[in-house]
């Protein structure tokens, strides 16, 4: 079976599939928008040669897009420092845990497997002015201001809101990723940092957290990949509102090709977020010393 299994014909014919299936579904994708943006289009009738265009307006014209991408790092700052830290965090107290573990792990994974619109949906009435929500209602025993204070139609924090939701959803599924980790750390290091007199939160800092830190930092890949091209939290909860001030590049994108019927200058935006992804993932990834032959 080993041997079989190393043969590079095996392996090709187990991941020929998954290969052709992604090419079909995201490259041939990525190709035919790359194709549109290089045209006016307004996704029926004729299509318009205008060259690059899209793209310098893009960049020099486009002050909403400029500001969308501000957005998304913001954006994407805040889901890594929730879901990657936060779930660390969850994960450590798991571990730490010895009755009601299974129970408390089954709470803090059930956002995962509810749906973003239902999500989005409870958050809406949670945060809800007219009538008032239950966080306005608690908030109001320390300050009746609270009691008519505006969260998601607020341009101040409509995108910090969206950012928090989405960070919740997916809080538990990197928590028991982390913590399936923590769990297979070799007890000979625990024991060993332990018998040098190393504290519980010495033995977390020194020993722990850094065996798992590959886990660590392809966990921050799969959220910034994940947050760069979110789209359904800020466009269920706020459309990429009040205004502009939580529009992300995929909801600006959207808007562009489907609501403005601009579909080669949404391709052009599309585009533009595949150049950054691949951008991002890339220097990430260089300055983590990942892909590097140990």
């Amino acid at each position: 079976m080993q041997k079989a299994f190393g043969k590079k014909s095996v392996i090709f014919v187990f991941l020929f599939p998954a290969l052709l299936i992604y090419t079909a579904l995201v490259i041939v994708s990525i190709i035919w928008a790359g194709y549109y943006s290089f045209f006016d289009w307004s996704g029926v009738g004729d299509k318009i040669f205008v060259g690059l265009s899209n793209y310098i307006e893009l960049f020099t014209k486009d002050d909403v897009f400029r500001a969308s991408v501000g957005h998304t790092v913001i954006y994407t700052i805040i889901n890594v420092a929730i879901q990657v830290f936060g779930g660390l965090l969850f994960a450590i107290l798991l571990s730490r845990i010895t009755k009601g573990r299974v129970v408390l792990q089954t709470l803090y994974y059930i956002p995962v497997v509810i749906s973003s619109v239902a999500i989005c949906q409870i958050f809406t009435k949670l945060f809800s002015v007219t009538p008032t929500g239950i966080v306005n209602q608690v908030l109001s025993f320390f300050s009746s201001s609270f009691k008519t204070m505006e969260w998601i139609s607020n341009p101040s924090i409509s995108l910090y809101v969206a950012a928090f939701v989405e960070a919740y959803k997916y809080l538990g599924l990197y928590m028991v990723i982390f913590y399936a980790a923590l769990i297979g750390v070799p007890n000979e290091l625990s024991e060993a940092a332990k018998i040098d007199g190393a504290t519980v939160a010495q033995e977390y800092l020194h020993v722990r957290i850094p065996y798992i830190k590959p886990v660590i930092i392809a966990n921050c890949l799969l959220v910034l990949n994940g947050s760069l091209r979110s789209f359904e939290f800020s466009y269920l909860l706020t459309h990429g509102g009040p205004g502009n001030s939580s529009e992300l590049m995929t909801t600006y994108m959207y808007k562009q090709a489907f609501t403005s019927m601009k579909y080669g200058y949404g391709s052009a935006v599309a585009i533009m977020i595949v150049i950054i992804c691949l951008v991002v993932g890339m220097l990430f990834r260089k300055m983590t010393g990942e892909g590097k032959e140990e």
